[in-house]
């Protein structure tokens, strides 16, 4: 079991990295010194195959958690099921001391995070990431909320979780698309930030070669970043590179038919087609990202699927804008980013006819 540490002053929290994890959870949980009630929010897919045995570990360690589940996919991700969850748990007799534990992918843990700290003004919440997209990204760092019709994530507030346990034992049974879909997060990670990374990303053959390994470094970069700048207001930032285009393709496919990886996939090929353009990254190391991801399986062209009206207008709701001002993670060189807004118009039309 490796441990990574969030540094947030009296709000830091541990996070825990290894496969059997989950049959750990009790002594976890009162370590992190949570009430003996709560609720697991989990959904569909992820339900009969760990819900039940995570309640009947938490009971042999003193705990009562009653399970809420709620429908696998995106489209979890809504007002009407923070409605619905928040109608249900005044029913399940929890106070202001009780928890909730996310189990399950990036959709449940930021809605589940979302009840928690709007529900009785804010419950311990725990991460146990089911998905790798998850453990390396979406767990950690304390975004949570749900996507509106006009965008993704417009709705939601900064609540750090009390807790993260990263059972990479869990991962076995995710479809092959899905793990693929994760590690779009993990190559952005080494392109954000760790050049050395992303070279050893480059020359790993499969990402479940050494799945702890690639967990810990990308909590260990989110966890870093998100020590010295936990709400945003500046390097926190370089974490959504390739996230403008993806997000404005999640946002118009109604979040059904392209995964959250994907999209990023192709809005990182775009991103560094810009940063070429406007960032400094040379036309080899933006191939070389374009290679790692397609090496992994995953895609790098918009397609004809999107037409450039529509795109652009649903990148003008993306978090980053200033004033009406459009704003791109880009890259200086591997593993340096940074925010800017000298991209045009023009160039944004030119890339994504370049990415088509």
């Amino acid at each position: 079991m490796d441990r990574v540490r969030v540094e947030l002053g009296e709000r830091s929290y541990d996070i825990f990295i290894g496969a059997g994890l989950l049959s750990q959870a009790a002594p976890h949980l009162k370590a992190a010194g949570v009430g003996n009630r709560g609720v697991i929010i989990t959904d569909s897919n992820v339900a009969p195959l760990y819900a039940g045995k995570l309640q009947e570990v938490l009971r042999g360690g003193g705990f009562a958690a009653e399970i809420v589940t709620v429908p696998a996919g995106e489209s979890s991700k809504s007002m009407r099921q923070v409605n619905r969850l928040i109608d249900r748990l005044p029913a399940l007799g929890l106070d202001r001391k009780s928890f909730v534990i996310a189990l399950g992918g990036g959709v449940v843990g930021d809605l589940a995070g979302f009840v928690a700290g709007i529900y009785l003004r804010g419950l311990a919440f725990v991460q146990m990431p089911t998905s790798l997209l998850a453990q390396v990204d979406s767990s950690v760092g304390g975004k949570t909320g749900v996507n509106l019709p006009q965008g993704k994530n417009l709705v939601g507030v900064f609540y750090q979780p009390r807790l993260v346990l990263a059972d990479t034992g869990l991962l076995a049974s995710l479809p092959d698309r899905e793990l693929r879909s994760g590690y779009a997060e993990v190559i952005k990670h080494g392109a954000i930030y760790d050049a050395e990374f992303f070279n050893w990303l480059e020359r790993a053959e499969k990402p479940a070669q050494d799945l702890v390994h690639v967990v810990r470094r990308c909590c260990e970069i989110k966890g870093d970043v998100v020590g010295k700048d936990e709400r945003e207001s500046g390097l926190r930032a370089i974490l959504n590179f390739g996230h403008t285009i993806g997000h404005a393709m999640e946002a118009l496919s109604d979040y059904v038919g392209l995964l959250h990886g994907e999209a990023i996939s192709i809005g990182m090929c775009c991103a560094a087609e810009l940063s070429v353009r406007r960032g400094g990254l040379s036309r080899p190391e933006a191939d070389r990202i374009r290679a790692s991801l397609a090496a992994t399986g995953l895609p790098t062209k918009i397609g004809d699927r999107f037409n450039m009206s529509d795109l652009r207008a649903a990148m003008q709701l993306d978090k980053k804008n200033v004033a009406g001002k459009q704003r791109f993670v880009l890259l200086k060189r591997l593993g340096e980013a940074f925010v800017s807004d000298a991209v045009t118009d023009r160039d944004v039309e030119e890339v994504i006819n370049v990415c088509r």
